[in-house]
């Protein structure tokens, strides 16, 4: 099935429906006009779009996996951020929150940087800063990954999390501010079905911390690189993936001997606080 097919094909599905296109594209969080592109072929929907205009369709687990079997069939996907900010970073983060809206299962692991899921408003500006976004655009992208974070507290869903020592440490905010991350992590690893895990730095290692990634319900990878977003369909990748996670996860510190190191770090903030 090509794109024009795909296209066709998905229109189809929209029209048995009886649901309009605005209507379509207001629930899989993309505009109308990106719709229609995408239904008379002009535009080639990812993995993401695909599964979006399903799930906003209602129809069969059958005929859901059917469609996202042809669409990953391209194996992997890349979109360049000047792309993602010429069509809104705050839309993109609309589009992960609804994303990961549907999935059961989040296995993330981050070598640079606290997972936006677990940041602070304070550490997600200091971080989105860095990208030259207007002041408006900021701030709409700052409520939108707090919007996100909603997802933390559906007890339905298994969200498991791998970071390294170094993460805890590279300071993206003053100390009292890391300090204060610090604490939110502490504090949301309590929750059952979060489980956060850190690597520290004085264990042993047997693989290489290339770049950060995350895996939802174990059918898709998102890789971010400096200049684009990859997203990673082809299940023999996929599994590559998982097991490179898990084998971090095994290495890492979790439950109170992972809260002991946090406090350990939070502290060391702390005292800095106090004597700078």
């Amino acid at each position: 099935m090509n794109r024009g097919e795909l296209g066709a094909a998905l229109r189809a599905l929209r029209l048995a429906s009886g649901k309009e296109a605005k209507t379509v594209a207001r629930s899989a969080v993309m505009s109308t006009s990106k719709l229609s592109k995408i239904e008379t072929g002009k535009v080639a929907p990812s993995v993401v779009d695909v599964e979006s205009i399903l799930a906003a369709l209602g129809v069969s687990d059958d005929v859901k996996a059917e469609y996202l079997e042809v669409v990953r069939a391209a194996a992997t996907e890349t979109t360049a951020w000047r792309l993602v900010r010429r069509l809104g970073v705050h839309k993109a983060q609309q589009q992960t929150r609804a994303l990961e809206a549907r999935m059961e299962l989040l296995q993330l692991f981050q070598p640079a940087l606290i997972p936006g899921l677990l940041q602070t408003p304070e550490y997600i500006r200091a971080v989105l800063a860095r990208d030259d976004l207007s002041e408006d655009t900021l701030v709409r992208t700052i409520a939108a990954r707090l919007e996100r974070q909603q997802v933390l507290y559906d007890e339905t869903k298994s969200l498991n999390f791998v970071i390294t020592e170094n993460v805890l440490r590279w300071r993206i905010v003053s100390s009292s501010r890391m300090a204060e991350q610090m604490d939110r992590l502490i504090s949301l690893s309590r929750l059952p079905h979060i489980n956060l895990r850190v690597i520290s730095l004085s264990m042993a290692q047997h693989d290489i911390a290339n770049h950060a990634f995350v895996i939802r319900d174990q059918r898709t990878v998102t890789v971010e690189t400096v200049h684009a977003e990859l997203v990673v369909t082809d299940p023999r990748d996929v599994s590559q993936y998982v097991r490179k996670f898990d084998g971090f996860a095994s290495t890492a510190l979790f439950g109170d001997d992972m809260r002991s190191m946090v406090e350990g770090v939070r502290d060391d903030f702390l005292r800095e606080q106090e004597t700078g």
